[in-house]
């Protein structure tokens, strides 16, 4: 979706390039269906490196490789004029340093979370890219402090999040009752996610409408999900929406979201908002021990590394500890409140500046430098 929002503004502002560098511009790469509406022709589908965590990456890495062949085959055909790299740095940072030494500019959008783990990896990401867009307002001065010049772009959530559907805009689109608490369930979009964590909430779901058989439960179907992976939730009462429907947003009582940027959008959304995670024992182990932070949510970590919003993660991701999180933040009590409160300071401090069109700038001025 970020990436569809940059070829979007790329090829909407073509003709404005400088000096007009640019008469017709046309965009390709690693694409879904987000990226092929805005516009870009698929060298690879976007589905060949759908994978989540350690063992998902090892179990697929003959696939990913296969995928950088024929990247790397294409453009030697076919060289672009510059690389746009989102996200996936493990992939990007290899793709991008074989780029760069065939002449091509690379521009790394969504800095990689050196911050969190890895900063001995500042290294390769300063061979990988000629300029690095973050989406996160502290990390130009991070990157900077270990020798990259990174620019904040503004945050592709951040800068919609006033837009959307209001509480009553989703009530008629879901057919629900504006007059009944509604519970937003996010289960992830990945296979292992789903695998993971659709039964685990199925269950939460149950036990919280045994205590209260009017609740309301709606759970966004993210693209390519398959309807069946989600159909434990249909089975106790959830009705699904559309993730990619235009104008999407879970303004709800609260939510129980698997760990991820639909928690940033939830809190941005002022959605008073349980985390939860599973993992395998392997990605989880290696977690614990790289990562040196207390907080694994995007607007926890933001609101200086605080459990603002409540995290249950691996072996306390039980039925009976979500639903004793949920319940507060569904009565709209104390909870709730102080949820809203942080959530209204970090709307401030990331802005509303859209980074899709800070992007295409960046690439404009890479063609043509001033």
């Amino acid at each position: 979706m970020h990436a569809a929002a940059v070829v979007g503004a790329l090829l909407a502002n073509s003709t404005k390039t400088p000096a007009n560098a640019v008469a017709k511009s046309e965009v390709v790469g690693i694409a879904g269906p987000a990226m092929r509406a805005a516009g870009c022709a698929p060298w690879v589908d976007m589905a060949a490196l759908g994978v989540m965590g350690l063992t998902d990456v090892v179990r697929s890495l003959p696939r990913i490789l296969a995928v950088e062949r024929t990247l790397l085959a294409r453009v030697e055909v076919e060289p672009p004029v510059v690389a746009i790299l989102v996200d996936f740095s493990s992939f990007h940072m290899r793709l991008g340093r074989k780029l760069r030494a065939q002449g091509i500019p690379v521009l790394h959008y969504i800095a990689p979370k050196l911050w969190a783990w890895g900063a001995w990896r500042t290294r390769k990401l300063a061979a990988s890219q000629d300029r690095l867009a973050s989406i996160l307002p502290f990390e130009s001065r991070w990157f900077t402090q270990h020798g990259i010049k990174a620019e904040y772009v503004g945050n592709p959530v951040a800068c919609r999040s006033h837009l959307g559907w209001s509480r009553d805009a989703l009530c008629q689109r879901a057919g629900l009752e504006t007059n009944r608490r509604i519970l937003a369930v996010l289960p992830g979009s990945r296979t292992g996610e789903l695998t993971r964590h659709v039964a685990l909430l199925a269950e939460v779901v149950q036990r919280l409408r045994q205590q209260d058989d009017h609740l309301q439960v709606v759970v966004p179907q993210a693209p390519g999900v398959d309807a069946e992976r989600l159909q434990p939730l249909r089975e106790v009462g959830a009705v699904m929406v559309d993730r990619m429907a235009e104008g999407f947003a879970l303004r709800v009582d609260a939510a129980v979201a698997v760990s991820g940027t639909a928690t940033l959008e939830l809190a941005l959304w002022q959605t008073p908002t349980v985390l939860v995670y599973r993992s395998s024992w392997l990605t989880m182990w290696l977690g614990r021990k790289l990562v040196h932070l207390r907080c694994v949510g995007l607007a926890n970590i933001l609101l200086d590394d605080t459990e603002v919003m409540p995290e249950l993660i691996q072996e306390q991701a039980t039925p009976e500890r979500i639903v004793a999180e949920l319940m507060p933040l569904l009565s709209g009590g104390e909870a709730a409140r102080r949820q809203r409160t942080q959530f209204a300071h970090l709307a401030e401090m990331m802005g509303s500046q859209d980074p899709a069109m800070a992007v295409a700038e960046m690439c404009w001025k890479m063609v043509v430098p001033a």
